[in-house]
């Protein structure tokens, strides 16, 4: 495949390193033509995204806090006078304190909790209604979600309340913003390791073991994840909407471990 999205253009939000989920959407994206704008939180983060982003040719970047409207204002405002529209956004955005990820569930604090769904979940909710200003003919707004929004996994804790809202408010961006030709739809990959990744307890052991018990035997790639985004973002994507689209080697359906693993 070539130029699948040649002549559009996309935000992505959240790259952190070139191991990042967010990196590998952002690396197909490319591939295919589009032409990207990144955003950071503060100075350590941009220093890392600098130079992933000259790679692929990007020129655009804006230093954007989530939590701060005025900070969300100024972003919107730069990439509407930079750009004048946007095609698609990719929102890779989550945080909970790595604290109360190693614990019981129930030791959750109100703080956090808060904090947790702020911007893990309300982030994208915030991040679509300003896209969608910029998108008069159309457009793709892409989140990322795991598993353990609707299944119990060790130390997902908060976060899994978290990303259970996220695939909630997918569904409703996306019979508001349908009448627009708006899809909004959310990726779930199985465990990576990726910086976010690490900050969950047990993380090792449970890319062990999806590893060892999907049907297929192994764990997601950043490229298998980046082309399914291409795909959502493309033409091809024009009739998907409010889906969660699992990419996890098809570990999502298992009832039971593999007999040799029981």
């Amino acid at each position: 495949m070539a130029d699948l999205m040649k002549g559009k253009r996309g935000l992505v939000m959240g790259v952190a390193n070139d191991r990042s989920i967010a990196w590998g959407i952002a690396s197909a994206l490319a591939a295919e033509g589009a032409e990207l704008a990144f955003s950071y939180q503060g100075e350590a983060f941009g220093k890392r995204v600098e130079p992933l982003a000259a790679s692929l040719g990007a020129t655009l970047l804006v230093d954007v806090d989530v939590n701060d409207d005025a900070s969300m204002d100024a972003a919107f405002a730069r990439i509407r006078d930079e750009w004048g529209s946007l095609d698609f956004v990719v929102h890779a955005i989550a945080y909970s304190d790595k604290a109360e990820l190693t614990g019981r569930f129930i030791h959750t604090s109100r703080d956090n909790f808060k904090n947790s769904l702020a911007i893990s979940c309300y982030s994208f909710i915030d991040v679509a209604r300003r896209a969608s200003e910029l998108m008069p003919e159309g457009g793709s707004l892409i989140t990322l979600t795991y598993g353990g929004s609707n299944r119990v996994t060790p130390f997902y804790n908060v976060m899994g309340v978290a990303k259970a809202a996220l695939e909630s408010a997918v569904r409703y961006l996306a019979n508001d913003l349908g009448p627009q030709g708006i899809r909004v739809n959310a990726i779930s990959p199985g465990p990576m390791k990726t910086l976010a990744g690490a900050a969950i307890g047990g993380a090792r052991k449970t890319f062990r073991h999806t590893e060892a018990n999907s049907p297929m035997r192994a764990n997601a790639t950043l490229e298998s994840i980046g082309g399914t985004a291409v795909w959502l973002c493309s033409d091809y994507g024009n009739c998907t909407t409010g889906d969660v689209i699992m990419v996890d080697c098809g570990y999502h359906v298992l009832g039971m471990p593999q007999p040799d693993n029981i």
